[in-house]
């Protein structure tokens, strides 16, 4: 359906009736001013405005290149696209109310710019479908900045790691000492759940790359579209293969929400720490003014606010996650109204993780850890029993269980002496069995200890620089 000269001229909208005047042809009224303030979008879905310029450069294109448009109206309605993305950029785009969301804000200013050759751009498609694209294409732009902030942030943890391979610190289960390890290897731990993030987000994006645009409002479209050129132009695998599911679908969002709010947790988890860490009864390590604040009244406090407020973001994370969840469990196909709220969880979502991305890697790299404070505290609580225990069975053949009784006895002992393993008398182990000998005490340091744990994934200062290596190799 090409335009020619003899195409009698669109009409303009009818000015009293403002934006309703893109879908109002059944209306006489305009909407009530309540109705007005909940339907209008515009405050925040103006953050589509890239996307939904895109998206209508594509669909221009291959309304075009198929016949539906002329070639006069494909250039004007290109060109006006262009100004419109530079007055966006400039910052002197006339958003208005009165036109309810981005999609008809850019129509709107198209036609003013370009007259009725404006009014062909919507030919063969919704803004069902439209939204649809848009808001998909929003969130694999925000999965791909995650990704790459979370590679960031793993490098950062990978330079600490490497500088500590060897700094022994305690290893906790019930926040009770455990087992010596090195603070590279504990840092290394948050490489591994950060990579599983990365990885989820990447997942996340490959299923939702497929383009709804020309499903139209919900059925598809009579005119002879090239769905295939639309989606390759805008990056997409495919085209979505149903054009009911393509406009009802919001499952890329919930994905990635579920995605970041696990993510958010994890970063949640090495905030914690970092707080921990950060008190005098630990003294493990010590951040920079950068990323703390004073109290207002006690002049000695140096509060670590940044690890505060990225563990406090899960919240935010978990709850965009819940709302948008909730709104879309209800909603038979297609598209419904309530779907406009899937926006603001989603980008208060992303804004919330990718600042508390930047803020943990600021963290990392900031933060020295107090090596000497550390190596004291790898010895505390018995950390080596379970040293002994081993001993006990690679030295004497000793059943594992029987070890285990024989090294609680000699925690008991240490306690009533209040003495550490390493200082217990070699007299007192041999009151336990006659066999132990001055050897035992090779395995009862900190130390000894950690670099004993050579299994693959261990604590040993040689594993933990193995894996910091694969690790540089697959981020390269």
């Amino acid at each position: 359906m090409t335009s020619s000269p003899s195409d009698p001229p669109a009409s303009p909208p009818p000015a009293n009736l403002g934006g309703q005047a893109m879908w109002g042809g059944r209306f006489s009224q305009k909407p009530a001013e309540l109705m007005q303030a909940i339907n209008v979008s515009i405050g925040f879905d103006k953050r589509l405005a890239a996307q939904d310029l895109a998206g209508s450069r594509a669909h221009a294109a291959m309304l075009f290149s198929t016949g539906v448009v002329s070639g006069e109206d494909a250039a004007a309605i290109r060109g006006g696209l262009d100004t419109i993305a530079a007055e966006i950029e400039a910052g002197t785009f006339p958003f208005r109310d009165e036109y309810e969301d981005i999609h008809m804000n850019v129509e709107a200013r198209l036609r003013e710019l370009i007259g009725p050759a404006a009014g062909r751009l919507h030919t063969a498609r919704s803004r069902n479908d439209q939204v649809a694209l848009d808001f998909r294409m929003w969130v694999r732009d925000a999965c791909d900045r995650t990704i790459a902030q979370f590679r960031t942030l793993q490098r950062a943890l990978l330079e600490k790691a490497e500088a500590h391979a060897d700094t022994v610190m305690p290893g906790f289960t019930h926040l009770q000492p455990a087992q010596p390890v090195t603070f590279g290897h504990h840092l290394m731990a948050y490489v591994e759940m950060f990579g599983r993030d990365a990885s989820r987000f990447a997942d996340a994006r490959a299923r939702m790359n497929e383009s709804p645009l020309g499903a139209a409002a919900l059925a598809g479209s009579p005119f002879p579209i090239d769905r295939v050129q639309t989606a390759t132009a805008l990056g997409f695998d495919r085209p979505t293969a149903n054009s009911l599911d393509s406009v009802a679908d919001r499952d890329f969002a919930l994905e990635s929400l579920a995605a970041a709010s696990i993510a958010a947790t994890h970063l949640s988890r090495l905030a914690e720490e970092i707080v921990i860490w950060m008190t005098p009864q630990f003294g493990f390590i010590r951040l920079s003014d950068a990323f703390t604040t004073g109290s207002s009244i006690m002049p000695q406090k140096k509060n670590p606010d940044a690890a505060e407020l990225v563990r406090a973001k899960v919240g935010r994370l978990l709850g965009s996650f819940t709302q948008l969840s909730v709104v879309m469990k209800g909603l038979p196909l297609t598209y419904s109204k309530d779907m406009q709220e899937d926006k603001v969880p989603t980008f208060e979502a992303f804004d919330a993780l990718e600042l508390s991305l930047s803020a943990t890697a600021g963290m990392v790299l900031d933060l020295e850890p107090d090596v000497e404070r550390m190596s004291a505290a790898a010895g505390a609580g018995f950390s080596t029993a379970t040293d002994l225990a081993d001993w006990l069975v690679r030295e004497l053949g000793m059943p594992f269980r029987d070890a285990h009784h024989v090294t609680g006895s000699a925690v008991k002992r240490a306690e009533v002496l209040g003495v550490g393993l390493p200082d217990l008398p070699l007299a007192e182990l041999q009151a336990l069995d006659a066999r132990i000998t001055a050897g035992v005490y090779d395995v009862l340091t900190p130390e000894a200890s950690v670099a004993s744990r050579r299994s693959y994934g261990g604590t040993a200062p040689d594993q933990v620089r193995a894996q910091i290596e694969r690790w540089k190799e697959a981020l390269a």
